[in-house]
């Protein structure tokens, strides 16, 4: 099959979800095509079929980590999805990678720092613990250039103030004055989210 056929092909199978578990062999094989557009939908399909059937996406780990290396940015992107996703399905399939993915917090690309903190609340959400000393990497993503990485920042804050305040309470006082100082009513909002999931009230004007 040629990329069309085969990206059409992958858009049918994400819809096929009970045919999910018995093609990941075929969609990990994908990823050597000699396709970014392939590869990317590949990456993703592989994301969720982890989320979904963990144990089958073992084998296929290293691969989709391999592509953190990339040089194409949305292989990157996709890539940290996917962990992202697997991981919060089963930490242990990912934990070799994890620390390794701090990196992208500095990528020069918005969109995979955004993707970077995206699949940071995905693994957190059923596992937070590894979070606590790395707070200060979040942080510094709340006042990143790029408009969309900070209205996602704020929400790693409201993932982890939900299952472990005492990580988000130092930062309380700068998400506070974001909240009511930010150019971007979305970077706010989102911050007074974090607030409010940390225990503590907090009003948006």
């Amino acid at each position: 099959m040629n990329e069309s056929e085969l990206y059409r092909s992958l858009g049918a199978l994400t819809r096929n979800k009970a045919e999910w578990e018995t093609n990941i062999p075929y969609v990990s094989s994908l990823l050597a095509f000699d396709s970014v557009k392939v590869k990317a939908k590949a990456l993703w399909l592989l994301g969720e079929m982890g989320l979904k059937h963990p144990s089958a996406i073992r084998d296929s780990v290293p691969a989709i980590a391999s592509f953190c290396g990339s040089a194409e940015p949305l292989l990157r992107e996709r890539a940290l999805n996917a962990l992202g996703r697997i991981g919060r399905s089963d930490f242990p399939l990912i934990e070799p990678y994890w620390a390794g993915l701090f990196r992208f917090a500095a990528d020069p690309e918005a969109n995979v720092r955004l993707s970077f903190i995206w699949a940071s609340e995905n693994i957190a959400t059923n596992t937070p613990e590894p979070y606590g000393n790395y707070m200060h990497v979040f942080a510094e993503l709340l006042h990143d250039r790029d408009d969309k990485v900070r209205m996602e920042a704020p929400e790693i804050f409201r993932v982890l103030g939900k299952r472990r305040p005492e990580f988000v309470r130092p930062c309380l006082e700068m998400l506070s004055t974001i909240s009511e100082t930010d150019g971007n009513r979305v970077v706010r909002i989102h911050c007074a989210g974090a607030i409010r999931a940390a225990g503590r009230k907090q009003t948006l004007s």
